[in-house]
């Protein structure tokens, strides 16, 4: 059997969530907010309001070519992961060499060509999404790859998705607070430009977040955990033979559920904010920050209930909160309470299926993938991430 990760080291591999969800969130949550503003924000809109097909603003038509281009390229990262023969392992050469792009093209994203409403934003943002999306995929797929390589058991998985979930809240915390950050640098620094101080804070967490993903770099030694061999499978045959696994199929429907609602309630979080509710866009992290760190409370619960019960209860669960809680957003701003208390009703609400969701899918894929290398004798680790990722 090979090693089990210290403490330390689940530590150094949560760290490297922290930084690559740090920086995928601020894309989330400040894209909309920076590129087409509400009126009362200090911002001037950058791209046009162009609708296409009566339904389709221009900003989710770039966003989606962002996305589109990530899986395209997706399939060929997870393919090299899975049959690489380097020395130093499958997964690390591909995530030492992704930080910097992943870094650079973050911050490229909030650096307009222009200051003003112009076609030629647009193109710009485009590159530099689809550029980002690339960069950061060269990291995400390895290194969730790795959690089902580094892992023995299914409770091993479970206590190192939840350590990594940490991780990933947080860097939810950092990006929801960039508005936060831009106040001090306004204050401290004397930058009168309310853009030029959300570029400099946005750099500041995109520097950040680079630090923190060279940590399972420099902590873990993958060779010394895993002993996963590099498969032999093309990239098609792969694909196919990833697809044919029934559980996977059903997996996919409810992560990609769970992470489309994610996103509508992270990137409209500013939104629910300053345009339903009237209150200030500094509010958004604060909110966004007690919505995570109750989510933490609820953590000890799904690692040890899911031990006695199974994970399928609290999945189950935690999709109906959910839909209790789409139905709150539709009515934000009408009802009978205060927007403080409004909006707290909704995030502390979300902590639950933050935290079920969060921690168990990941150690289900892990589970998915391991049971598959049993039956086939092929590590697909990184093709069944890759797929979860597509999605």
């Amino acid at each position: 059997m090979n090693k089990t990760l210290s403490l330390k080291q689940e530590i150094a591999y949560a760290a490297g969530m922290i930084g690559w969800s740090t920086m995928t969130n601020i894309i989330i949550v400040m894209l909309p907010y920076f590129y087409l503003p509400p009126s009362n924000a200090g911002l001037p809109p950058l791209v046009p309001q162009l609708v296409l097909l009566g339904a389709f603003n221009i900003l989710s038509i770039i966003a989606a070519s962002g996305r589109l281009v990530d899986a395209i390229y997706d399939p060929f990262i997870a393919s090299k992961s899975d049959a690489s023969t380097n020395k130093n392992g499958r997964r690390m050469p591909f995530m030492k060499w992704a930080i910097i792009p992943a870094m650079l093209f973050c911050g490229l994203v909030f650096y307009p060509i222009q200051k003003t409403e112009s076609l030629h934003n647009a193109w710009w943002l485009t590159v530099t999404l689809c550029l980002f999306f690339v960069s950061v995929t060269t990291y995400i797929i390895p290194y969730n790859a790795l959690l089902a390589e580094v892992t023995n058991t299914p409770r091993q998985k479970v206590k190192l998705s939840s350590y990594q979930q940490v991780g990933f809240v947080i860097g939810i915390i950092l990006s929801a607070c960039t508005n936060n950050f831009a106040d001090l640098v306004e204050t401290h620094f004397h930058v009168a430009n309310r853009s030029e101080a959300i570029q400099i804070a946005i750099w500041g967490l995109c520097i950040l977040s680079g630090l923190v993903m060279l940590l399972p770099i420099f902590f873990i030694n993958e060779k010394e955990f895993s002993v996963a061999k590099p498969t032999h499978v093309p990239l098609w045959p792969a694909i196919k033979s990833t697809f044919k696994n029934s559980n996977f199929k059903y997996y996919l429907i409810s992560d990609f559920a769970f992470y489309t609602a994610l996103s509508i309630i992270s990137s409209g979080l500013l939104f629910f904010c300053t345009v339903l509710l009237g209150l200030p866009e500094s509010e958004g992290g604060k909110f966004m920050g007690a919505m995570v760190l109750a989510s933490l409370l609820f953590y000890p619960l799904v690692n040890f209930g899911s031990a006695k019960i199974g994970k399928k209860p609290f999945v189950l669960l935690a999709f109906g909160v959910l839909c209790l809680i789409f139905v709150t957003i539709f009515f934000l701003g009408k009802l009978p309470f205060g927007p403080h208390t409004q909006i707290y009703i909704l995030v502390l609400s979300a902590s639950f299926p933050l935290a079920a969701l969060g921690i168990l899918p990941t150690a289900i894929l892990a589970d998915i993938a391991q049971r598959d290398t049993l039956e086939t004798g092929e590590n697909h680790e990184g093709m069944f991430l890759l797929s979860n990722t597509f999605l």
